[in-house]
């Protein structure tokens, strides 16, 4: 049996919390939150104990479910691997590049399973492509979201553009070799619309758009690869595949066209999705990295890479302000 802290209770905190309690072989300890109104409520929906003292809370479990602020993430992080507790913390990884290096150290020299929440990771849109080769050279992202002062704390690259980066360098095998990006602040103190460019040394490119003060939700991603197109639509939950010449998969509809090299068949797929709940799903990730001692499926190196290439391109957004 793990024996789980959650730390934070507030609006993700309580999805954590729904989806531990229908996860078997774990047992939630308790909950710390400072808010003692909204403890109250968690209290007496979810029948779990409230701790005041996070670092009693620590103490009297396996493992922490970190799901709050990102300002305490460095501070609760660092706390669990001092007293060799396991991870999970929710993107981004840390509030400034030097919290997060030095939370990938600690998780190096304590030796303790550590995952950072991309929850995208586990859309089952994406999910659905893992039987394809995907190699793209070109990417179009689109993620687009109406206001809500809640996610506020942190810009639009590291509230939302963060979940496509990841996905990005999870697919580019390749180092980021440029990146130009554009920002504008418009309802908040930080970035709240964002178009980014990142180019990569295998020659893939990467355009990226995000915003949060749009008037309608969008969640898209678009590869195009040698003889592949393939969209993805995290919001809907869907994916289509569009081939060049794919005999023998049968879930492929195919019709041919004629062209100045001669006739060529195109393959359409749209492969079938699972009907899975992907914060579910990642926290069972992180109950079975543990429990059968597997690597975490996002590496503390992984919310890393996504965060270095985040603040490169705050960075790029401060300079071209200033001009």
């Amino acid at each position: 049996m793990l024996h789980i802290a959650v730390f934070g209770a507030g609006h993700l905190g309580k999805y954590h919390l729904n989806n531990w309690q229908e996860i078997d072989q774990v047992n939630i300890v308790g909950f710390f939150d400072p808010d003692d109104q909204n403890a109250k409520l968690v209290e007496d929906k979810y029948k779990i104990k409230r701790y005041t003292d996070p670092e009693a809370l620590m103490d009297a479990c396996d493992a922490a479910d970190i799901v709050a602020p990102t300002i305490h993430h460095y501070t609760l992080c660092e706390m669990a691997m001092r007293k060799g507790k396991h991870v999970f913390v929710e993107k981004p990884l840390a509030n400034t590049m030097d919290e997060a290096r030095d939370l990938m150290k600690l998780a190096r020299e304590s030796n303790v399973k550590f995952q950072v929440g991309h929850v995208e990771r586990f859309n089952p849109a994406f999910l659905a492509l893992k039987s394809y080769a995907l190699n793209p050279m070109f990417i179009e992202v689109h993620r687009l979201a109406q206001f809500n002062p809640r996610g506020t704390d942190v810009s639009v690259i590291l509230d939302l553009m963060i979940h496509d980066i990841d996905i990005i360098l999870s697919l580019v095998k390749s180092n980021v070799s440029y990146i130009s990006a554009n920002g504008v602040a418009v309802m908040s103190d930080t970035p709240d619309i964002a178009n980014v460019r990142i180019e990569f040394d295998n020659g893939c490119v990467a355009n990226l758009t995000s915003s949060r003060i749009s008037m309608k939700k969008m969640r898209k991603m678009r590869l195009f690869q040698k003889d592949a197109y393939i969209g993805i639509d995290f919001l809907d939950k869907k994916a289509d595949v569009i081939r060049l010449d794919a005999p023998g998969d049968k879930n492929m509809f195919t019709f041919d066209i004629e062209t100045n090299h001669g006739k060529k068949t195109i393959a359409i797929a749209n492969p079938p999705i699972e009907d899975v709940n992907a914060i579910k799903m990642e926290l069972e990730a992180f109950r079975d990295a543990i429990l059968n001692n597997e690597d975490t499926p996002v590496t503390v190196q992984d919310g890393l890479a996504a965060m270095e290439v985040a603040h490169l391109i705050l960075d790029k957004i401060h300079q071209q302000q200033q001009h």
